[in-house]
């Protein structure tokens, strides 16, 4: 910005004591982030500059702002960032040249492994917005030794430069793609961390264990299966479970089966294998709760025991 220009006056003079948060994502199909904004009349879609560890990053608002929670409970909470001003002509000319940057130095750097034969996979190339610093994303199946191929690469940018492996599960995230749902991928759409996924979730919510189907574009489990699993995993143990005799109209059945989306019982008559029914919660809920309030064994048969002298 030259001299003879006077500064904004936006954050004085339009701004209110009422903080609002914002969410803001700094590059498109990345994740969203949380900011507070002191600027009242900010709308979606809008570029602002936002305060990061390394200096203020442009980014774009994403939905309306949110007074920020005065409860006591969430009083003290925090939002990840914070948002400084508006970006003007200038920010967004910079920030289209940091963009063209990172291509250039992907295309570079995918040279200078191809031609030192490292065994690594480059994802993604940042660039900080004040140029301080190169982030270089790759995978790989083992270790790599690249100290030659920074070396060539801080040579070529005048610059601080990272290498970080990320596994399979980031690399997706970063890509992006569409689900066999349909839908676009839950990793690169809003998920921000990635919950423990095990096959016995798979095996809670019945599931076939093939892992075609219950395995995402990474060869990973699908990270849907956590959303369901507390719910399947809570009316499961409100059931009976399978094995266990229940007694319905004076009669003994046993459970073979439990549906958990219709929270019914799939029960078989043990002495005529051909009767096998279904019973609704309605029916076999009232049917347990008496078998369990009635002893099984009366006080009276019980018998003292009188030792002989």
């Amino acid at each position: 910005m030259s001299k003879d220009k006077k500064p904004t006056t936006e954050n004085t003079q339009n701004t209110t004591k009422t903080s609002k948060w914002q969410k803001v994502q700094f590059r498109v199909g990345e994740q969203i982030f949380t900011a507070s904004a002191t600027i009242s009349d900010l709308s979606p879609g809008e570029q602002v500059m936002v305060v990061t560890d390394h200096g203020l990053e442009p980014a774009r608002l994403i939905g309306n702002g949110l007074p920020a929670p005065s409860e006591k409970h969430f009083a003290n909470l925090q939002p990840a960032f914070k948002i400084q001003r508006r970006c003007n002509q200038e920010d967004q000319d910079k920030y289209a040249r940091s963009l063209k940057r990172e291509t250039e130095a992907y295309n570079t750097c995918k040279e200078f492994i191809k031609r030192q034969s490292l065994k690594m996979k480059l994802i993604r190339v940042e660039r900080f917005y004040n140029g301080s610093k190169i982030i270089f994303y790759f995978t790989a199946d083992n270790r790599v030794d690249f100290r030659a191929l920074v070396k060539d690469l801080v040579q070529e940018f005048r610059t601080r430069v990272e290498m970080r492996q990320v596994g399979v599960r980031h690399e997706t995230k970063m890509i992006g793609g569409i689900g066999s749902c349909g839908r676009e991928l839950c990793c690169s759409s809003y998920l921000d961390n990635f919950a423990p996924v095990s096959i016995k979730m798979a095996k809670e919510q019945s599931l076939p264990l093939n892992p075609t189907k219950i395995s995402g574009i990474c060869n990973r489990l699908l990270c849907c299966l956590t959303y369901e699993f507390p719910v399947y995993r809570e009316i499961r143990r409100s059931m009976p479970r399978c094995g266990k005799n229940i007694i319905l109209d004076d009669k003994p059945f046993r459970v073979i089966k439990q549906n958990i989306l219709e929270e019914s019982l799939t029960v078989i008559d043990p002495k005529d294998r051909d009767i096998v029914m279904d019973i609704p919660r309605q029916q076999w809920e009232p049917a347990m709760q008496n078998q369990q309030k009635s002893p099984k064994t009366s006080p009276n048969t019980k018998k003292s025991r009188v030792k002989k002298k």
